[in-house]
């Protein structure tokens, strides 16, 4: 598989991407069970039929464009808001960025890295390793660049966090992925409850560190992608439940701005291994 992986890096992006788009529509089509949670998400959201049908093929070029991104020369990358970011580089207070599954959350930390995190500003993302030792492996090697870190999903990793932000360096948290038990509660997602990450807060509470928001949108024919960067728009609260709440709501409000390119297939509503009924 790796082999097959670093041979689909040499592979046009348009053509990554088309192929992308039949397979998002072959696992739709192909699993009861996905396409149950993929219409169930998309409706607790209000999108409407042309937008989720769009998010079928978009789910499908996420995937196939990963071996470009990871293994192949850079793509065209063009920005929206990097104000916003120099901005709080010049704080030197520490930035927070939160991304959702929301367009191709692996180019925006590898935008960064390369505009401003190799310039004395690296980013440290919080990183869940794969299951899969061949797909581990890709994973690692293709996140070992100039001005990006990881941090893994511990106690460890944590402290590693706090440490950059502390530092004065930028850290990067997907606020909808679904955290193991302990470290999250529940919290509204489009008027569902649903378990969500403290993390993100409390990083930002703590450390006194900028919160920007962040997502890539995915252009058309492979042409590359937009980084758009914003602030949060919010003061978060010291109560735990409600700064998550705050943040979910900013996260749907960023979604239905391009919800054709939201992965609303992810069970974002599991409860977390080991909780209980």
């Amino acid at each position: 598989m790796t082999v097959l992986f670093r041979l689909l890096s040499h592979a046009p992006l348009w053509a990554l991407q088309a192929c992308g788009w039949l397979l998002g529509w072959i696992a739709f089509l192909g699993s009861a069970d996905y396409r149950r949670r993929f219409l169930e998400n998309a409706a607790l959201a209000g999108v409407r039929r042309s937008h989720w049908m769009a998010a079928v093929g978009e789910s499908g070029r996420l995937i196939a464009e990963l071996p470009r991104l990871w293994l192949g020369r850079p793509v065209p990358v063009f920005w929206d808001g990097a104000e916003h970011v120099e901005a709080a580089l010049a704080q030197a207070k520490g930035i927070v960025f939160l991304t959702p599954h929301l367009g191709c959350f692996e180019i925006t930390a590898q935008a960064y890295a390369a505009r401003f995190g190799a310039v004395g500003k690296p980013m440290t993302v919080l990183f869940r390793p794969p299951r899969k030792a061949w797909l581990q492996k890709v994973v690692q090697a293709s996140r070992q660049r100039p001005g990006l870190a990881t941090a893994s999903t511990t106690m460890a990793g944590v402290k590693q966090l706090i440490k950059a932000l502390k530092s004065g360096q930028c850290v990067g948290l997907l606020p909808d992925q679904v955290p193991p038990e302990g470290l999250g509660v529940w919290a509204p997602f489009f008027d569902k409850p649903a378990y969500t990450m403290t993390l993100s807060a409390r990083l930002a509470l703590q450390t006194g560190a900028v919160v920007l928001v962040a997502w890539g949108e995915r252009l058309s024919w492979g042409r590359g992608y937009v980084v758009h960067v914003s602030p949060l728009a919010l003061v978060l609260s010291t109560d735990m439940g409600v700064a998550a709440a705050q943040i979910n709501r900013a996260m749907e409000l960023l979604i239905l701005q391009k919800p054709q390119q939201y992965l609303w297939g992810y069970a974002r509503y599991k409860k977390p291994k080991g909780m209980g009924a």
